[in-house]
């Protein structure tokens, strides 16, 4: 398994994952459009020819994870595009997901950092089920539904190797926030599908996987699944009281960031990271706006 940085955002933010077994291949996730170059120039590294790529598998179709799934299924001949059934659709047709994305960064945002975003032919695109397995080479992988972070979201267990690839679903865990303590994480709540119970209940089921590492987008790899299982748990839970607590604010949003902020920044100090105010507002301003919204959107559905 090889981690390819899309470099989307900034290096060490988002990452592809390449699995190669007795000769065949797979990516997981393909970050952006204009990641696509990092992904293939992985293949020519490694020297694999693009039709022994069999897959192209999603984890779900926001599009720093599935932007580029277009114009990678368009190098890779025989390769098919694996999806949540929620996210079929956009796959085929990315337009609405393109404008929502907009809505979210505004136009010059999304040109400069996600690029376009190609539509997917229906007959390359395949759905999978909770619990469906696919193989690749001789290695058996088992796909299961994960909604919390979105509906349409899926984690994969590579049942050989013991090790989960979870997208968002366990959170994000940045390499620079790595400490003598360990890997830090957080959950991201990013709009527009949040769900706290729901993902309580994914984390719940990836923890009783007992994998030996969960291999995340937002960076890679970690262990520890059992406490970073925890943590993630109590942000949760301490999320949804400073979305309750803020809900009547005059303005909502901007006392959420200022608690989110404050939550993840005295956690990140606890965790032994060395780094003052200003790195820690450099590492997490932009996951604080994004959960912010989520936690937002969260509010207004539920209020409905």
């Amino acid at each position: 398994m090889f981690v390819v940085d899309t470099e989307h955002v900034r290096p060490q933010a988002d990452a592809s994952y390449l699995i190669v077994d007795s000769g065949r291949a797979a990516f997981v996730d393909t970050g952006t459009d204009l990641s696509v170059p990092h992904l293939f120039a992985a293949l020519e590294d490694l020297e694999i020819d693009a039709g022994h790529v069999d897959f192209i598998w999603l984890t779900h179709v926001h599009l720093d994870h599935a932007g580029g799934a277009g114009r990678l299924a368009r190098l890779l001949p025989q390769a098919r595009v694996v999806v949540h059934p929620r996210g079929a659709a956009h796959l085929a047709d990315p337009s609405k997901l393109v404008a929502a994305t907009k809505a979210v960064y505004g136009d010059a945002h999304f040109a400069a950092q996600f690029g376009d975003s190609l539509p997917i032919a229906s007959e390359r695109i395949v759905t999978v089920e909770d619990g469906q397995r696919l193989t690749l080479g001789n290695r058996t992988f088992e796909f299961l539904h994960t909604p919390g972070h979105a509906l349409h979201h899926v984690s994969i267990f590579d049942r050989d190797a013991g090790e989960v690839f979870t997208g968002d679903t366990f959170g994000v865990s940045y390499r620079e926030c790595d400490t003598a303590a360990g890997e830090f994480v957080f959950p991201t709540t990013t709009p527009a599908q949040f769900d706290p119970a729901q993902l309580h209940a994914s984390i719940s089921r990836i923890e009783a996987l007992h994998p030996a590492a969960a291999y995340l987008t937002h960076f890679g790899r970690v262990g520890s699944i059992e406490r970073l299982a925890a943590e993630l748990h109590s942000d949760i839970d301490a999320f949804v009281r400073i979305a309750q607590d803020a809900a009547s604010a005059q303005n909502r949003v901007r006392e959420m960031r200022s608690r989110v902020y404050r939550h993840l920044s005295e956690r990140l100090a606890a965790h032994g990271f060395g780094g003052g105010d200003e790195a820690r507002h450099a590492m997490l301003d932009g996951d604080v706006v994004l959960n912010t919204a989520g936690l937002d959107a969260w509010l207004t559905r539920i209020a409905n």
